[in-house]
């Protein structure tokens, strides 16, 4: 009998993961930095050098950053979606592209910049700063903020569902 228990206590167990699983959005993958905390408001660079705190979009409205390289061809499929959410939400939503400083310099972003404009300010991230806040665990990472500045979803690689995350922040 405690078997049998035992056993129907295992299904209803594996039945819950498998409905929380399916709740959640198709695209998110909860990597990084955790669902529902807030990012340390760190300062980094603009591509001039200037320093440019992260807390400026932190809790102010939706924001979404992402970790992005020059190099990366998961950014680059990501570009299009990225702008179309800016598109699609305008003032409602701010975009904020983190350079991470592997294989690139200041110089060439601004090179790459000049053909291919981003929707959204390009920051340099000289010594990792916002790596290490973000948790990022590559470039194509994606964090979206709520206006309370908490984080809604993250997601890596180039088939995020960038418009239904943003979506689902903005009011």
């Amino acid at each position: 009998m405690r078997t049998i228990e035992t056993v129907r206590g295992a299904l209803a167990l594996a039945t819950a993961a498998v409905l929380l699983a399916a709740a959640r959005p198709a695209n998110a993958q909860d990597v990084g930095i955790e669902v529902g905390s807030t990012p340390a408001a760190v300062t980094i660079e603009d591509l001039e050098g200037n320093p440019v705190d992260l807390g400026q979009w932190i809790g102010k409205k939706p924001v979404v950053f992402q970790f992005w390289a020059t190099w990366c061809p998961l950014c680059e499929a990501l570009e299009p979606k990225v702008a179309a959410a800016k598109q699609r939400f305008g003032e409602k939503v701010d975009v904020v592209f983190v350079a991470v400083a592997v294989n690139q310099t200041k110089r060439s972003i601004q090179r790459h910049l000049r053909d291919r404009p981003m929707p959204g300010p390009v920051l340099w991230d000289t010594d990792g700063k916002a790596t290490r806040a973000f948790k990022a665990p590559t470039t194509s990472y994606i964090v979206v903020l709520d206006a309370a500045g908490k984080v809604t979803y993250t997601g890596v690689g180039d088939d995020q569902d960038v418009a239904t995350a943003v979506a689902r922040v903005v009011n």
